[in-house]
């Protein structure tokens, strides 16, 4: 039943297409986007040929730094296009600032950009792609909807107003030809209910490359773009690392000091003591030592939450384990790993798992949990995955939120499939190497 339902909804999509806002709107940046791209191509052409010809004289560098602004001009629009019409958002180019003042420093500036010369490389490939567009969108939906709305005009024709009608000829005999039998018709209606549902897709191949060239062209380089995802991911490494520091300090503080403290407190008194109440000081010595005990056990943790020993020594399977058996849940771990990651990427997944499987103790409500590692080409894939209630949200702000930005600091990837009632699986994706 759930088949039909979603063949069902497949078939209404395909008969809505031809329709619907989203057809229309494709179609109509195809249409402008000629005569727009016409008015680009003719400017472009005019003005680099005039500056290339007047740069034996200085009038050359102020023309192309005009044209180059110009075609800038034409990017900004065809931007807007894209958002108006197809409901992308294609972010703006770095803006171009010159080191000095003056009107010489900024026409430098535009020569010397590359972006502004994309802006020109668009204003003269987009011509011949949008003519190519233009008349492939117009022609698919003319024809379709002529041929598909053919029963209600055809009597248009001469042979159904007693005039004389197509005369087609071969071998020197001559005949009329119409589509005026029922059969045909209704043939001719088919065909063209056929062009007309693959308008829209047709239009949206389209107009995807339409986006292409202008997200490659219009849009930031991807230097410019790796580079600010660089520096956006060094914020969060930085916020990242002051957050595990304030951690550290604050169990340092609140655990293991507080009770260093508090025991050299009762070793004092224990000492004092000695001489006059040898029992009482041996009771308070026995105390402390249990005080001692709890010390080091607060300082193994917080030691294992800055790096474990185990990771280090013998690698994510065994550190792994480890971590599955403090969880509050039974868990099954299954590492298939050739050799070792790269260390640091070694430790980002072991936290991974430990705070997923931390996330299972206290809010899944599962029975059972399993955590599966592999390699798949140059990548280390994690899986967590638990029978629990569901319902886990990256996007709530939750600890799934800041684990999400923490690997997208070294290009990795999390993804949360948490269905309420069936249970989650979250799926990390490292590189292998860092």
């Amino acid at each position: 039943m759930g088949s039909s339902a979603r063949g069902g909804s497949g078939i209404g999509k395909v008969l809505r297409a031809p329709v619907e806002g989203r057809m229309w709107r494709e179609f109509g940046y195809l249409l402008v986007g000629l005569p727009l791209s016409t008015l680009y191509f003719s400017l472009a052409v005019t003005g680099v040929s005039l500056g290339a010809g007047l740069l034996v004289t200085f009038l050359g560098v102020p023309v192309l730094a005009g044209v180059l602004a110009m075609c800038r001009g034409f990017g900004r629009l065809e931007r807007a296009r894209v958002r108006g019409l197809l409901r992308q958002d294609i972010a703006e180019p770095a803006p171009i600032r010159a080191e000095k003042g003056g009107a010489l420093a900024g026409m430098g500036a535009l020569l010397k950009s590359g972006s502004a010369w994309r802006h020109v490389l668009y204003s003269l490939i987009h011509f011949p792609w949008a003519v190519f567009g233009f008349c492939v969108a117009l022609v698919f939906w003319a024809y379709g909807w002529a041929m598909l709305l053919y029963p209600l005009w055809f009597w248009v024709f001469p042979a159904y107003t007693d005039q004389p009608g197509l005369e087609l000829f071969e071998n020197g005999d001559h005949y009329s030809f119409y589509l005026d039998s029922p059969v045909l018709i209704a043939a001719t209606s088919l065909v063209g209910l056929g062009f007309t549902l693959a308008t829209p897709w047709v239009v949206r191949a389209l107009t995807t490359v339409d986006h292409l060239l202008v997200a490659g062209l219009l849009g930031p380089s991807r230097l410019a773009h790796r580079v600010s995802e660089l520096e956006s991911d060094r914020g969060v490494v930085v916020d990242t690392a002051a957050a595990d520091l304030r951690r550290i300090e604050r169990d340092l503080h609140d655990g293991a000091q507080a009770r260093l403290v508090a025991l050299a407190m009762d070793l004092g008194l224990a000492k004092e003591k000695l001489t006059e109440d040898p029992r009482a000081a041996a009771r308070m010595v026995d105390e402390a030592h249990g005080e001692v005990k709890i010390a080091l056990q607060e300082l193994r943790d917080l030691a294992r939450g800055i790096h474990p020993a185990v990771l280090t020594d013998r690698g994510l399977d065994a550190a792994l384990s480890s971590v599955a058996s403090r969880c509050a849940v039974p868990v099954r771990v299954a590492v298939e790993l050739p050799s070792r990651p790269a260390a640091a990427i070694e430790g980002i997944a072991y936290f991974t798992v430990s705070e997923l499987l931390q996330n299972i103790s206290k809010h899944a409500q599962a029975r059972t949990a399993s955590v599966d590692v592999w390699k798949s080409g140059e990548r280390l894939l994690i899986q967590v995955s638990d029978d629990g209630r569901g319902g886990a949200d990256a996007l709530a702000g939750s600890g799934l939120a800041g684990l999400s930005e923490r690997l997208d600091a070294v290009d990795g990837v999390l993804v949360v499939d948490s269905v309420e009632g069936t249970g989650t699986t979250v799926t990390a994706e490292l590189p292998w190497r860092a």
